[in-house]
């Protein structure tokens, strides 16, 4: 990983415990090919991989013929892992489990603020135009039903965040029994009758070839006018054009975090819009938060060494339909 990003993922206290179960070199690497680096890998057992990781490939598994374990302090290990680290039978864990709370809460707060049309009146505001909303019953979360788009680990932490809120919660994931989401509060129905019956929409489905553009043009005009769309997961979800022409005619709101293309170009007409708050993908962990990640990583390889089953475990039959 970069030498910033372990800085704040792998603080001294986290060190230390790695030091007292491993016998650690005192490497960080961005570049497999530095010096001391090749040396380290072909004595290496567990690889802790994380942000500015270059792709562990064949080549680098050749150079590693003792690693049995790569445990990876960030949330994806699709850009980072190549198929050769599952053939070869080694086990793989993500972070992604310790990345999903502070998306959750991210999405949970962009839900109240939404709600409370919060990012519209700050730019009527900033115009000149403020307006008392305290009366409009197109405000507030109470009441509200609020459509979750993909049961995923963040997808569910938001259920359980939002299921004492007062609202009606709707979930879509086809790989959810209905048992699953009754569990979570929520009431398991199909893409376009949540699309269709929600005052709030988030997404937190992976992005694969079946969902790009899963909330296309046709899918936009099924949400009622005053809907607000969330997008903390792939901005590839969303087409950005439709969005776009629903946004600028002020039908629908948007929270985006990420976008498609992600950053948008300057002066892209999403980030013009006084009904749009666009962030550059913050959800997740970041400054002080990245520690969760290097301590789940930490505590995964303990896992491991001492044959324990491992939380973030990301088997190769998980890679279709995972982020």
């Amino acid at each position: 990983m970069r030498r910033d990003v372990a800085a704040l993922a792998l603080l001294p206290g986290v060190r230390a415990r790695l030091a007292a179960r491993f016998d650690v070199p005192d490497l960080v690497a961005d570049d497999f090919g530095r010096p001391g680096a090749r040396d380290a890998l072909s004595r290496t057992e567990v690889l802790i991989t994380g942000w500015g990781c270059p792709p562990v490939d064949a080549g680098v598994l050749a150079a590693a013929p003792r690693l049995r374990a790569v445990m990876h302090a960030a949330g994806s290990v699709k850009h980072v892992l190549a198929p050769e680290v599952w053939q070869r039978g080694i086990t793989v864990s993500s972070a992604a489990p310790a990345n999903a709370g502070p998306v959750a809460d991210y999405t949970v707060a962009a839900i109240h603020l939404s709600a409370k049309r919060a990012f519209r009146s700050a730019g009527e505001y900033r115009a000149g135009r403020p307006r008392d909303l305290t009366v409009s019953p197109g405000t507030g979360l109470l009441d509200r039903t609020v459509g979750i788009v993909g049961a995923s680990r963040t997808g569910r932490l938001v259920l359980e965040r939002l299921a004492a809120t007062g609202v009606r919660l709707l979930v879509h994931d086809p790989y959810l029994a209905a048992a699953e989401a009754a569990a979570l509060g929520a009431e398991p129905v199909g893409l376009d009758a949540l699309l269709t019956a929600s005052d709030i929409v988030s997404l937190h489905a992976p992005l694969l070839p079946a969902t790009r553009h899963l909330v296309d043009a046709r899918a936009l005009g099924l949400l009622r006018d005053g809907a607000v769309l969330v997008n903390t997961a792939r901005g590839g979800l969303v087409d950005t054009e439709a969005l776009t022409a629903h946004c600028a005619r002020g039908r629908i709101d948007a929270v985006l975090d990420v976008t498609d293309p992600e950053p948008l170009p300057p002066g892209h007409p999403l980030l013009r819009l006084p009904n749009v708050l666009v962030t550059p993908h913050v959800a997740g962990a970041m400054g002080t938060e990245v520690r969760l990640l290097g301590e789940f990583a930490v505590a995964e390889a303990e896992r491991f060494a001492a044959g324990e089953r491992l939380l973030g475990e990301v088997r190769a039959e998980d890679l279709p339909r995972i982020a």
